[in-house]
């Protein structure tokens, strides 16, 4: 199939099951011929997430521990002062960090936070890092705002397939989702979005989630694959009591996956890194992942950390990616 062929925004359901189901080494090799025609095989973007406002959220997502609904002891903060915002942005910098990613536990942001929020926006792109953040809903005026600000990137999971969200979440729509997504484009924002594997899904699920994303009006620039963080006092944390619900084949299959139907996105591992052997990781970069999250924490869950990712690294011969790089290709899609 050509390269051209790929770049399509019409895919079925039974076009991107009959990816997950081919042969394993077939699907990685295949992932990877697409991820060489259009990125470096050798560089992966270092990202640095923030929570900005811990805890709180009033929506029911039952794999998250700052959900109000949750039992995880973890206790509602206020946004963090500008400048502790900044001061963490600049550490990221000089740690290797070409993306700097600020969450708040929102179902969306009240008007009279985002002037502290686009200040945050403002400050860390002056430190020439891509901004990224992640707030819950946005109206159109806030989306307008937020790009003035100089926001690159707005993360909004749809976290799963349509049919298995109700599971999973029930304060906010499938439909919602999408339409702050939309609200995003319109402003010329760039679009992080992507979501979780791992949470009772089946193969069929993971095809939804795929094809959603994959035939959106323009695919997201930046694709998130996240593994199952159980947190006891979150529902799924409860309900699986430390169980992994997806094995390391079927994750990166999900990732190869991913690169082949979306082959200029930037897709990520992000959380569930943690508990992932190297071996492993090494399988999802040769099916087409490009990005990570680095650090000690993401948001209120562990992460690697920058020194185990530095040894990774060199042990696979990566390197980190050039700020611009992504940049350029969000703006050659």
């Amino acid at each position: 199939m050509m390269i051209k062929d790929l770049l399509r925004t019409d895919w079925t359901r039974a076009e991107i099951a009959a990816l997950f189901d081919l042969p394993f080494t077939d699907l990685v090799f295949r992932a990877g011929e697409v991820h060489r025609a259009h990125h470096s095989s050798v560089e992966v973007q270092l990202c640095t997430l923030l929570s900005i406002k811990t805890g709180g959220c009033p929506e029911d997502c039952g794999y998250c521990s700052q959900s109000a609904h949750a039992s995880t002891g973890l206790k509602a903060e206020k946004l963090m002062d500008v400048d502790a915002v900044l001061a963490a942005a600049a550490e990221a910098r000089a740690a290797g960090s070409q993306r700097f990613c600020m969450g708040a536990a929102w179902r969306e942001p009240k008007d009279r936070d985002m002037a502290a929020v686009c200040d945050m926006v403002a400050g860390v792109k002056a430190m020439g890092l891509e901004t990224c953040m992640t707030l819950g809903m946005l109206t159109g005026d806030q989306a307008r705002a937020l790009k003035a600000a100089g926001l690159d990137y707005y993360n909004h999971n749809i976290d799963t397939s349509p049919e298995h969200y109700g599971d999973i979440i029930t304060t906010r729509t499938f439909q919602e989702r999408l339409d702050t997504l939309d609200e995003v484009r319109k402003a010329g924002m760039a679009v992080c979005c992507g979501g979780i594997v791992g949470m009772g899904e089946n193969r069929d699920d993971r095809v939804g989630f795929i094809h959603a994303l994959a035939t959106l009006p323009r695919h997201p620039e930046s694709v998130p694959v996240n593994a199952l963080v159980p947190i006891k006092g979150t529902v799924l944390g409860d309900m699986l009591d430390g169980e992994k619900l997806i094995d390391d084949i079927e994750f990166v299959r999900t990732v190869a996956v991913a690169r082949i139907t979306m082959p200029r996105s930037m897709v990520r591992l992000s959380a569930g890194r943690e508990s992932m052997s190297e071996s492993t990781q090494a399988l999802c970069f040769l099916a087409g992942a490009n990005s990570i999250f680095t650090g000690e924490k993401l948001l209120t869950a562990g992460n690697a950390g920058g020194s185990a990712d530095a040894a990774m690294f060199a042990k696979l011969g990566l390197k980190p990616m050039e700020a611009e790089e992504p940049m350029r290709a969000m703006v050659a899609a």
